[in-house]
């Protein structure tokens, strides 16, 4: 078994682990942090998410976020920003802002996605093709997310086979990478195994991330088990910030210290240094006045002396 050497991790942090908060995050607070996580030597950082502000509050100021952290001068180069832009209008106000990488997207639960977005499976891909076409036109990537890829919280186990099937089409329509959501965090290693064979099967493995959550305390096994076959992107939070709503009990997504402190343990590489990750941690669980749920944090802050 030969480890990849490098890892590219995409922080979702200001998205995903920000999205479901109940206070609203200060616009100030969220470009901070995205500036400290860069300054972590994060690559991709996702800033935002453009739907509704009436379903997602505290992405209302998405626009205003990006085109704050577009306009830091200190900003890293080569450090992209993706955002959530699930339809024309979304992807429309995205570019406004200065979107040049979006994401989308789809469920492997003909459940789930009704529940969270009202519509089919095939439905949403329809949808979804005409973001990517806009895109296109436009020189933009465009990612694309699979939901529910082990289980979900309405219809129980998913065969590896749909998943492999959302993830094909969301990769032939135009997507560069396919990320491979584990909402409700129930995935165990030889069940991700099998999923991501599955998906490589129709889908380059260097095009396929993982991104686990972290309810059954499973995640970052199953980010182990990714890695004995191959797999080099994953998807984290600061923290371990983030769950979703429409899967009762999940938590929150891996958190990005934990991959980060087994991949310094394994010797992979990821570009990334833990102290400056850690000021990011301490600053935006201090804005939410709770420590990080990342284990590695709290044992290194408690470690050094800190107090998240």
């Amino acid at each position: 078994m030969v480890l990849p050497g490098r890892v590219k991790l995409v922080e979702v942090g200001p998205r995903d682990g920000l999205q479901n908060e109940k206070q609203i995050i200060p616009t100030a607070v969220k470009v901070g942090m995205i500036d400290r996580l860069c300054d972590a030597g994060l690559s991709v950082i996702e800033a935002g998410s453009f739907v509704s502000p009436s379903w997602v509050p505290q992405m209302a100021d998405s626009g205003e976020v990006l085109r704050a952290v577009l306009a830091n001068p200190r900003r890293r180069p080569g450090v992209s920003f993706p955002v959530l832009a699930p339809n024309l209008r979304g992807f429309d106000a995205a570019v406004e802002a200065g979107a040049r990488e979006v994401a989308i997207f789809a469920a492997a639960s003909e459940s789930f996605s009704q529940k969270n977005i009202n519509c089919s499976v095939s439905e949403s891909l329809k949808r979804f093709a005409a973001v990517v076409d806009s895109a296109s036109a436009l020189e933009i990537p465009v990612r694309g997310y699979v939901s529910c890829v082990i289980a979900c919280p309405y219809e129980g186990r998913i065969a590896p086979q749909k998943v492999a099937a959302v993830a094909q089409r969301l990769f032939e329509m135009g997507c560069h990478e396919v990320s491979l959501g584990d909402t409700i965090g129930a995935g165990t290693p030889a069940a991700v195994q099998r999923m991501i064979e599955a998906c490589a099967a129709v889908v380059p493995l260097d095009r396929l991330a993982g991104h686990y959550h972290d309810t059954f305390g499973m995640a970052i096994a199953n980010i182990y088990a990714s890695l004995e076959v191959g797999m080099a992107v994953f998807d984290s939070a600061i923290g371990g910030l983030g769950g979703c709503p429409y899967a009762p009990g999940a938590s929150g997504n891996v958190a990005t210290e934990d991959v980060l402190f087994l991949l310094q343990g394994l010797g992979i590489d990821s570009g990334m240094d833990m102290a400056a990750l850690l000021v990011a941690s301490e600053y935006i669980a201090q804005h939410l006045g709770r420590q990080p749920a990342s284990k590695a944090a709290r044992a290194l802050l408690a470690r050094r002396g800190g107090d998240a």
